[in-house]
């Protein structure tokens, strides 16, 4: 499961994607309002997505927070990753943060990491694919009764 941070950082994100019109900021009381996110935890959260250039703000009584980067350029394998580390079952399998396993006596003929990368691979490639704007037309969609949530 992703943490409460990753998942208040998704929810933030979309929220601002939906909301945002060019540069102007959003102030960070409207988005945990409307996101029912504690502000403390929320300020933390946009400061560590600005910071890894996913937002830009601005100061002041107007100031707050708007998207760095296009909804179709953010996707939740970077939100992911930001904020809960490797995306991997098995430390064997990681991009990122790759470690041996302590038990594994040949990695090239396990057939446990086989599977496990494959498992590994098929999420990273389906979560890049997940960006703001995939996560907005679904949304779209489910409300216009176009798709049904399984």
């Amino acid at each position: 499961m992703i943490s409460k941070k990753t998942k208040y950082a998704i929810n933030a994100l979309v929220y601002l994607a939906k909301e945002q019109k060019g540069t102007e900021p959003i102030q960070i009381s409207r988005i945990a309002e409307h996101e029912n996110i504690p502000r403390k935890f929320l300020e933390a959260i946009l400061l560590d997505l600005k910071n890894a250039g996913l937002l830009s703000s601005r100061k002041g009584k107007t100031g707050g927070y708007y998207l760095h980067k296009t909804p179709e350029e953010i996707n939740i394998a970077e939100v992911m990753r930001l904020f809960d580390g490797p995306i991997a079952l098995l430390p064997c399998v990681t991009h990122m943060y790759y470690e041996r396993c302590e038990e594994c006596k040949d990695e090239a003929t396990c057939g446990i990491r086989s599977v496990f990368l494959d498992v590994r691979n098929e999420t990273v490639n389906m979560l890049k694919n997940a960006t703001l704007a995939e996560i907005m037309m679904r949304t779209h969609n489910l409300e216009e009764g176009k798709i049904k949530n399984p």
